[in-house]
């Protein structure tokens, strides 16, 4: 990829961890270089793992029964918020360490208790296990939360990328079937529209473009026609009590105006809404430049908009 337009602390740590290219029609050739590449970064040296306690569980999917593996982290100095998180990776890659140090950084830098989820992968479990896989830990979440620490008033729901789609598809679910009330969807980069119309997602170049139609294939399986509820979020056509939104893109994401358009119509349904587009930047440039200024400016500004809309939450 050409760096030449990125912020340049952000294009250095691109040179020396460059993200992998391989297309997901390969798909175990595209896991094995992204696993490589997150490897990689995390060994850099550096992680702060300090002011954190992290434990694992297994969470019983009501849907079908499935054992889903999630991470807790708990800060040395809670607040008593929650955050369900869901890592990225086109709903094909990752796992509870493609963003580890994201989740760490949050505990400690908000005093948030996160609860990652390690969610079946497409498409070898296409839409709507993943989905439910996460309803489900925030079900979870909610019904042990005194164990857990976490105030069930001021629980949140997040993701990154594909992360974000299912963050943002969660709220939604849990709106209509009367689940547990949430705080705040703090939707990173997010995955939003399958119609990969926005002039953002047109300027792709061909390959990329295709790669994007075939993450939403795999996601969504054989289903010709109308996709499902909840499959793509910006579907939706009634935004209306959903919970306070924090969006985070990029200037060079192409993924940036569906972002855009979602947050606009967030506030036009009357959610309070929090917009930020981080100039001279790619998609998720602080998972694969964490040590770059920039990225640092990034995280932080995320972990400061999580204490503020849980914080608002707590007074309510």
């Amino acid at each position: 990829m050409d760096v030449s337009r990125f912020d340049e602390g952000v294009a250095s740590q691109w040179r020396r961890f460059p993200p992998p290219t391989v297309s997901i029609a390969d798909l175990a050739a595209a896991r094995a270089a992204q696993h490589a590449h997150l490897r990689a970064v995390a060994g850099r040296g550096g992680v702060d793992r300090t002011g954190v306690a992290v434990e694992s569980h297994l969470v019983r999917s009501a849907f079908d029964g499935h054992r889903v593996p999630v991470r807790v982290y708990r800060p040395a100095a809670p607040s008593g918020a929650g955050l369900v998180y869901a890592h990225g990776g086109a709903f094909v890659m990752g796992d509870l360490d493609a963003e580890d140090e994201k989740c760490l950084t949050f505990a400690r830098a908000a005093g948030v208790t996160v609860v990652s989820v390690d969610y079946r992968l497409a498409p070898e479990h296409t839409f709507p296990a993943p989905l439910e896989d996460c309803y489900a830990v925030l079900v979870w979440v909610a019904e042990n939360a005194a164990g857990l620490g976490i105030d069930r008033r001021v629980l949140g729901v997040g993701g990154c990328s594909a992360g974000g789609a299912l963050a943002a598809a969660v709220a939604q679910l849990s709106q209509d079937r009367g689940g547990p009330a949430l705080a705040l969807q703090l939707l990173l980069y997010p995955v939003l529209d399958a119609a990969l119309d926005t002039p953002s997602t047109r300027s792709l170049p061909p390959d990329r473009r295709r790669d994007f139609g075939l993450m939403w294939a795999y996601y969504l399986g054989d289903r010709p026609g109308t996709r499902p509820p909840y499959a793509a979020p910006a579907d939706r056509s009634d935004l209306s009590g959903l919970p306070p939104a924090c969006l985070v893109t990029a200037e060079l994401d192409a993924l940036r105006d569906e972002a855009f358009g979602y947050a606009q119509r967030l506030l036009a349904a009357g959610v309070p809404v929090e917009f930020q587009c981080w100039a001279r930047a790619p998609h998720v440039f602080e998972l694969d430049a964490p040590d770059a200024e920039l990225s640092r400016r990034a995280t932080a500004a995320q972990a400061a908009a999580l204490r503020t809309f849980l914080d608002a939450a707590r007074r309510r």
